[in-house]
C-alpha cells in the first residue's frame, strides 16, 4: 500500500486531497497478525470518496471548501492509526508505512506524522536508503511544523542532533543546502529569501551538538562552508534586489528633500517689508505649514541617508538576517511619513493663500482629497513589501 498525502491549510480551514494506490492491503499467513478485509475496504472507499471531488475539479484547490471532509479525514487518520498500531515491523515495511512517514515529512503533513507516531513511536525513526530520517527531510524541505516536533522527542534527541547520513552530512549540513524553489518562492525578494535561509541555518545550529558545527562531511566541507557555497548566487541576487530598491527610493527621497527645503524659505504670502516677519505668522495654517514642511524635510533626508547606508553595506550573509531588512523597512517608513507631511504642508499653504476666497473651504477639501491620492498610491504599492519584511523578520523558525 502506497500513500501520498497532500495537505493545504488556508484561513484555518483544512483542505485535504488524498491519493491512494493500493497494490495489496496485507498478506495473511505464517501466524502473522492481519487486518480484516472489511476495514481495508472501508479505508479504500473513504479515500476514493475524498479523491472524487478533486478529480472533478481538475485539481484546483479552494473551489470547494471541504470543511466536512476535514472531519472525514480525521476519521480516516484515526482508522489508519488503529490499523497501524496492530502491525509488526515486517508488516509496516510491506505496507510502506515508513516511506509514508518520510513522504509526509517532505510535504510538511504534521497531522499524519503525529497520528502514526501515536500508533507506533518507532515510525518516527524511519530512514531512507541515504540514512536520512523524518527531521532530515523536514530540514531539507524547510517544513517548520515537522521540524518543531524535535522538541517533543524524548530519549533519542541527542542521537537525532548528531546523526549523519551516508554522505557524512549532519543536520546542520542539510540546513546548509539551498531550500527547494517551492519554499523560496513563497517569500518575495531575494534578500528576504536569503534572510529566511539564514534563519533556518541558525535554528538548526542552536539544537545540534556543538561538535556538529565544525564537522566535515564526505566532501570535506563544514556546515558554514557548505552554506556559503550553496547560497552564493542567492546572496548576489539579494544584493542586487536591495540595491535596486534603495536606489529607486533614494531618488524619490532626494527630490522631495530638495523641493521641501526650498519651500521652507518660500513662505506663502511673503514677509513684511519692514520687519521681515512672515505676513501670516499669526495664522494657524501657517504654523501647520512650517511644522509639516519641517517634518517632511527631516524624514525624507533621513530616508535618503538610510538608503545610502544600504547601498554601502557589505552584504555579508549575516547582514541579511536582521540589519538589511530593518534598514529597508525604516527607510520606507520615513519616506512614507515624508510624503504624508508634504501633502499636509501643501494643503496648509493652500489654506493660507485661498483664505480670501469665499469658497476657500471647498477648495481646501478638494485639495485634501487630491492630496490623499499620492499617499494612497504609495501605501498600496509598498504595503505588501512592508508586510513581507515584517513577517519575514518577526516570524520564528524552530
Amino acid at each position: 500500500m502506497k500513500i501520498i498525502w497532500a495537505l493545504v491549510k488556508k484561513k484555518q480551514e483544512i483542505y485535504f486531497c488524498t491519493v491512494l494506490r493500493v497494490e495489496k492491503i496485507f498478506q495473511n499467513g505464517g501466524g502473522e497478525r492481519h487486518i480484516n478485509n472489511s476495514s481495508g475496504r472501508f479505508c479504500i472507499c473513504a479515500l476514493n470518496f475524498l479523491l472524487g471531488p478533486v478529480k472533478l475539479l481538475g485539481g484546483l484547490w479552494g473551489i470547494r471548501k471541504l470543511s466536512y471532509t476535514h472531519y472525514q479525514v480525521q476519521e480516516i487518520l484515526r482508522h489508519l492509526k488503529n490499523m497501524v498500531a496492530k502491525l509488526n515491523n515486517r508488516q509496516l515495511i510491506e505496507a510502506s508505512v515508513y516511506d509514508a512517514m518520510l513522504d509526509a515529512a517532505k510535504h510538511g503533513i504534521v497531522e499524519f506524522i503525529e497520528a502514526m507516531r501515536e500508533a507506533n513511536h518507532e515510525l518516527l525513526w524511519a530512514l531512507d536508503s541515504h540514512k536520512r530520517g523524518v527531521f532530515s527531510y523536514a530540514v531539507l524541505n524547510r517544513k517548520q511544523d515537522v521540524f518543531q516536533l524535535i522538541h517533543t522527542v524524548n530519549g533519542r534527541r541527542d542521537i537525532i542532533k548528531s546523526r549523519k547520513d551516508r554522505f557524512g552530512n549532519n543536520l546542520l549540513h542539510l540546513a546548509g543546502h539551498l531550500g527547494p524553489s517551492s519554499e523560496l518562492s513563497q517569500t518575495p525578494g531575494a534578500a528576504l529569501q536569503m534572510q529566511r535561509e539564514y534563519k533556518w541555518f541558525e535554528a538548526v545550529e542552536k539544537i545540534v551538538h556543538p561538535k556538529c558545527r565544525e564537522e566535515k562531511n564526505g566532501d570535506d566541507k563544514k556546515p558554514h562552508e557548505l552554506f556559503t557555497e550553496t547560497h552564493k548566487e542567492l546572496v548576489i541576487d539579494g544584493e542586487k534586489w536591495a540595491k535596486q530598491s534603495a536606489k529607486s527610493f533614494s531618488i524619490v527621497g532626494t527630490l522631495m528633500t530638495t523641493i521641501l527645503f526650498a519651500a521652507a524659505f518660500t513662505i506663502p504670502g511673503g514677509n513684511d517689508e519692514k520687519t521681515g516677519v512672515p505676513i501670516f505668522s499669526n495664522n494657524m495654517a501657517f504654523t501647520v505649514f512650517i511644522i509639516a514642511d519641517s517634518i517632511s524635510v527631516f524624514t525624507s533626508a533621513t530616508s535618503v541617508m538610510i538608503f545610502i547606508w544600504i547601498l554601502t553595506s557589505r552584504f555579508a550573509e549575516r547582514d541579511f538576517r536582521l540589519w538589511l531588512p530593518l534598514k529597508l523597512l525604516l527607510g520606507l517608513v520615513f519616506l512614507l511619513f515624508s510624503v504624508v507631511s508634504m501633502m499636509v504642508a501643501f494643503c496648509a499653504a493652500l489654506a493660507i493663500i485661498l483664505k480670501a476666497y469665499r469658497a476657500y473651504r471647498y477648495l481646501i477639501i478638494g485639495a485634501a482629497i487630491c492630496g490623499s491620492m499620492p499617499i494612497t498610491v504609495l501605501v498600496i504599492s509598498q504595503v505588501n513589501l512592508i508586510r513581507d519584511i515584517l513577517k519575514s523578520t518577526i516570524s520564528p523558525i524552530g
